[in-house]
C-alpha cells in the first residue's frame, strides 16, 4: 500500500498528519523556529523537562532561555535519556514543554497537568480546541491559560529530509499555567519566526 506522505518520485511531501510513533521508525522533528516562538513569548522560570525530545531540536532552543533542561524520549534518537515513557514515568518537573505524538495528545495533557509544578506547554493542532469529548474531559475543567496561535504554518518532515514549502495544518502552543486565573487567553504569534531561524 502506498504511503500518503510519498510522491511518485519517492520524495516526502509536507504532511498535515503526524502519527504516534509507537515503534519508532518514523520521526518528524519540530522546527527550531517553532520552539523559539514559544520561548520568546512565554517565560519559564527554573528547569524544563522536554519529555519527547527526539533529536534535541527543541531542547537546544529551550536551553538558550532557561538554566536547565532535562531531555528524554521513549525512543533513542541520539539525544537525551531514552526509554523514558512520559505517561508512565514518576518524575515531576517545574515546567514541561513538548510536541507530543499526534494521537496521544489527550493523554499527554492529562499526565502533564499532574507532573508540571508551574507551566506545561504542548505544541498541538489548532483543531485540538474542537470536539465535545475534549470539552468534557479537558476544557470544561482545566482549560489552557494561553493559546499561542501560529500565523505561519509549520511543516513536519521526516528526520534528515530537505525542508521547504508550507504545511496545510494550523498549529498552536497550548500553555497551562498554574498561576493563571480567569479565562483562556488567545494570542497570535507574529509571522516573523519561520524566516528568522530553521
Amino acid at each position: 500500500m502506498a504511503r500518503s506522505d510519498f510522491s511518485l518520485n519517492l520524495a516526502y511531501q509536507p504532511t498535515n498528519k503526524r502519527f504516534a510513533d509507537q515503534s519508532g521508525p518514523d520521526f518528524f522533528p519540530t522546527p527550531a523556529w517553532a520552539a523559539r516562538a514559544l520561548m520568546e513569548n512565554e517565560s519559564f522560570e527554573q528547569e524544563v523537562w522536554e519529555c519527547a525530545c527526539g533529536d534535541g531540536s527543541m531542547s537546544q532552543v529551550i536551553e538558550q532561555f532557561v538554566p536547565k533542561v532535562y531531555s528524554s524520549d521513549l525512543h533513542d534518537r541520539g539525544y537525551g535519556e531514552s526509554g523514558i515513557d512520559f505517561l508512565e514515568e514518576d518524575r515531576r518537573a517545574v515546567n514541561i514543554i513538548t510536541n507530543p505524538p499526534y494521537n496521544l495528545a489527550e493523554s499527554f495533557v492529562e499526565t502533564g497537568l499532574q507532573k508540571a509544578e508551574k507551566k506545561f506547554a504542548l505544541l498541538l493542532r489548532l483543531a485540538f480546541l474542537e470536539s465535545a469529548k475534549r470539552f468534557r474531559s479537558i476544557f470544561s475543567t482545566t482549560a489552557p491559560s494561553r493559546v499561542w496561535v501560529f500565523s505561519e504554518r509549520i511543516t513536519f518532515y521526516p528526520n534528515g529530509e530537505q525542508t521547504a514549502g508550507s504545511g496545510t495544518t494550523a498549529y498552536a502552543w497550548f500553555v497551562w499555567d498554574k498561576a493563571h486565573s480567569g479565562a483562556t487567553e488567545l494570542v497570535w504569534l507574529p509571522p516573523i519566526y519561520k524566516r528568522s531561524t530553521s
